[in-house]
Protein backbone atom coordinates (compact mmCIF):
# COMPACT_ATOMS: atom_id res chain seq x y z
CA UNK A 1 0.00 0.00 0.00
CA UNK A 2 1.21 3.44 -0.60
CA UNK A 3 2.53 5.17 2.17
CA UNK A 4 0.33 8.52 1.28
CA UNK A 5 -2.49 6.35 1.12
CA UNK A 6 -1.83 4.85 4.81
CA UNK A 7 -1.21 7.85 6.19
CA UNK A 8 -4.82 9.64 4.59
CA UNK A 9 -6.62 6.59 5.41
CA UNK A 10 -5.33 6.06 9.24
CA UNK A 11 -8.19 6.69 11.40
CA UNK A 12 -8.96 6.57 15.59
CA UNK A 13 -11.07 3.87 15.99
CA UNK A 14 -13.60 2.89 18.91
CA UNK A 15 -15.29 0.05 18.17
CA UNK A 16 -13.53 -3.15 17.41
CA UNK A 17 -14.55 -6.68 16.09
CA UNK A 18 -13.14 -9.48 18.95
CA UNK A 19 -10.93 -11.30 16.39
CA UNK A 20 -7.84 -11.54 17.86
CA UNK A 21 -4.92 -10.26 16.56
CA UNK A 22 -1.99 -12.67 15.72
CA UNK A 23 1.32 -12.26 17.16
CA UNK A 24 3.06 -11.93 13.73
CA UNK A 25 0.89 -8.73 13.30
CA UNK A 26 1.75 -7.47 17.02
CA UNK A 27 5.52 -8.29 16.02
CA UNK A 28 4.90 -6.41 12.54
CA UNK A 29 3.72 -3.29 14.24
CA UNK A 30 6.49 -3.08 16.86
CA UNK A 31 9.00 -3.84 14.49
CA UNK A 32 8.08 -1.02 12.60
CA UNK A 33 8.40 1.37 15.85
CA UNK A 34 11.88 0.57 16.48
CA UNK A 35 12.72 1.68 13.72
CA UNK A 36 11.08 5.00 14.33
CA UNK A 37 14.23 7.72 14.92
CA UNK A 38 15.21 8.68 18.05
CA UNK A 39 18.19 11.09 19.47
CA UNK A 40 21.35 9.49 19.67
CA UNK A 41 19.80 6.45 18.39
CA UNK A 42 18.83 6.09 21.91
CA UNK A 43 15.83 4.44 21.44
CA UNK A 44 14.06 5.06 24.55
CA UNK A 45 11.43 2.90 24.52
CA UNK A 46 9.80 -0.72 24.89
CA UNK A 47 6.11 -1.78 25.23
CA UNK A 48 3.86 -3.88 26.99
CA UNK A 49 1.25 -6.52 24.99
CA UNK A 50 -2.12 -6.53 26.94
CA UNK A 51 -4.26 -9.17 25.80
CA UNK A 52 -5.65 -10.70 29.33
CA UNK A 53 -9.23 -9.96 29.65
CA UNK A 54 -8.52 -8.77 33.46
CA UNK A 55 -5.34 -6.23 32.68
CA UNK A 56 -7.80 -4.59 29.94
CA UNK A 57 -10.59 -4.23 32.70
CA UNK A 58 -8.01 -2.62 34.96
CA UNK A 59 -6.95 -0.51 32.23
CA UNK A 60 -11.02 0.35 31.46
CA UNK A 61 -11.62 1.17 35.36
CA UNK A 62 -8.23 3.17 35.46
CA UNK A 63 -9.37 5.06 32.05
CA UNK A 64 -13.15 5.72 33.46
CA UNK A 65 -11.76 6.89 37.22
CA UNK A 66 -9.09 9.82 34.95
CA UNK A 67 -12.50 10.36 32.85
CA UNK A 68 -14.72 11.11 35.57
CA UNK A 69 -11.75 13.38 37.15
CA UNK A 70 -11.07 15.08 33.84
CA UNK A 71 -15.12 15.76 33.63
CA UNK A 72 -15.18 17.10 36.87
CA UNK A 73 -12.16 19.18 36.90
CA UNK A 74 -12.47 20.53 32.78
CA UNK A 75 -16.27 20.79 32.18
CA UNK A 76 -16.08 19.49 29.23
CA UNK A 77 -19.30 17.82 27.84
CA UNK A 78 -17.97 15.52 25.84
CA UNK A 79 -15.90 13.89 28.49
CA UNK A 80 -19.26 12.75 30.61
CA UNK A 81 -20.53 11.15 27.28
CA UNK A 82 -16.62 9.44 26.21
CA UNK A 83 -17.88 5.92 26.29
CA UNK A 84 -14.52 3.82 27.34
CA UNK A 85 -16.15 0.49 27.08
CA UNK A 86 -14.36 -0.31 24.09
CA UNK A 87 -11.00 -0.86 26.38
CA UNK A 88 -12.23 -4.09 27.65
CA UNK A 89 -13.41 -5.75 24.33
CA UNK A 90 -10.23 -4.10 21.89
CA UNK A 91 -8.23 -7.55 21.03
CA UNK A 92 -4.76 -5.93 21.96
CA UNK A 93 -3.19 -3.00 23.17
CA UNK A 94 0.37 -1.80 23.62
CA UNK A 95 1.47 0.01 26.28
CA UNK A 96 4.78 2.26 24.74
CA UNK A 97 6.77 2.89 27.27
CA UNK A 98 9.76 5.44 27.97
CA UNK A 99 12.98 5.75 29.52
CA UNK A 100 13.97 8.98 30.74
CA UNK A 101 17.13 8.66 30.80
CA UNK A 102 17.65 7.54 27.31
CA UNK A 103 17.24 11.06 25.89
CA UNK A 104 19.82 13.29 23.41
CA UNK A 105 22.08 15.63 23.84
CA UNK A 106 19.25 18.18 25.85
CA UNK A 107 19.93 16.28 28.72
CA UNK A 108 22.48 19.41 28.92
CA UNK A 109 19.91 22.14 27.59
CA UNK A 110 18.27 24.70 30.26
CA UNK A 111 14.62 22.81 29.47
CA UNK A 112 16.10 19.38 30.37
CA UNK A 113 15.51 16.05 28.82
CA UNK A 114 12.27 15.40 26.64
CA UNK A 115 13.51 14.51 23.32
CA UNK A 116 13.00 10.83 24.73
CA UNK A 117 9.23 11.49 24.87
CA UNK A 118 9.25 12.82 21.28
CA UNK A 119 10.91 9.83 20.41
CA UNK A 120 8.58 7.28 21.52
CA UNK A 121 5.74 9.63 19.62
CA UNK A 122 7.72 9.03 16.40
CA UNK A 123 7.48 5.60 17.20
CA UNK A 124 3.76 5.56 18.44
CA UNK A 125 3.08 6.98 14.91
CA UNK A 126 4.82 4.41 13.29
CA UNK A 127 3.03 1.74 14.88
CA UNK A 128 -0.39 3.35 13.76
CA UNK A 129 1.03 3.73 10.38
CA UNK A 130 1.99 -0.58 10.10
CA UNK A 131 -0.96 -1.48 11.81
CA UNK A 132 -3.00 0.84 8.71
CA UNK A 133 -0.63 -1.05 6.41
CA UNK A 134 -1.46 -4.33 7.26
CA UNK A 135 -5.75 -3.44 7.41
CA UNK A 136 -5.51 -3.36 11.37
CA UNK A 137 -7.14 0.31 13.34
CA UNK A 138 -5.50 1.67 15.81
CA UNK A 139 -6.49 4.30 19.12
CA UNK A 140 -3.26 6.36 19.99
CA UNK A 141 -4.75 6.45 23.91
CA UNK A 142 -3.36 8.57 26.69
CA UNK A 143 -6.25 8.99 29.44
CA UNK A 144 -5.19 6.96 32.17
CA UNK A 145 -2.91 8.07 35.04
CA UNK A 146 0.84 6.96 34.48
CA UNK A 147 1.69 5.55 37.75
CA UNK A 148 -1.41 3.40 38.37
CA UNK A 149 -0.88 2.29 34.99
CA UNK A 150 3.00 1.60 35.54
CA UNK A 151 2.15 -0.08 38.09
CA UNK A 152 -0.76 -2.17 36.70
CA UNK A 153 1.96 -3.15 34.36
CA UNK A 154 4.74 -4.18 36.28
CA UNK A 155 7.04 -1.25 34.90
CA UNK A 156 10.14 -1.21 36.96
CA UNK A 157 12.61 1.76 37.63
CA UNK A 158 12.46 5.49 35.97
CA UNK A 159 10.83 4.23 32.89
CA UNK A 160 7.08 5.94 32.35
CA UNK A 161 4.15 4.77 29.94
CA UNK A 162 3.36 7.07 27.94
CA UNK A 163 0.76 5.79 25.37
CA UNK A 164 -1.29 2.57 25.21
CA UNK A 165 -2.41 1.99 21.69
CA UNK A 166 -5.34 -0.28 20.45
CA UNK A 167 -5.22 -2.65 18.05
CA UNK A 168 -7.60 -4.95 15.96
CA UNK A 169 -10.20 -4.85 13.28
CA UNK A 170 -12.36 -2.11 12.74
CA UNK A 171 -15.59 -3.11 13.19
CA UNK A 172 -17.28 0.12 11.75
CA UNK A 173 -14.90 2.35 9.36
CA UNK A 174 -14.07 5.45 11.77
CA UNK A 175 -14.72 8.73 9.93
CA UNK A 176 -12.58 11.01 8.10
CA UNK A 177 -12.10 14.22 10.43
CA UNK A 178 -11.52 17.65 9.42
CA UNK A 179 -7.98 18.57 8.92
CA UNK A 180 -6.89 22.02 8.85
CA UNK A 181 -5.27 23.18 5.46
CA UNK A 182 -1.46 23.34 4.64
CA UNK A 183 -2.03 27.34 4.03
CA UNK A 184 -3.53 27.24 7.83
CA UNK A 185 -0.23 25.70 8.77
CA UNK A 186 2.58 26.64 7.22
CA UNK A 187 4.35 29.62 7.08
CA UNK A 188 7.53 30.17 5.31
CA UNK A 189 10.56 32.36 5.69
CA UNK A 190 12.44 32.79 2.75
Amino acid sequence: MDLFTVIKDRRSCRSFLPDPVSDADIETIIGAAINAPSPLNSQPWSFVVVTAAATKEKICSEALRCRNFLFEKSGWKWLGRYDLEFLKNVPAMIAVVGDPKKSGADIFMEGGAGAWREACAAAVQTMLLAAQAIGLSTLWFTMFDKENIKQLLGIEGEAVPLSIIMVGKAAVPAPAMPRKSIGETVRYLR
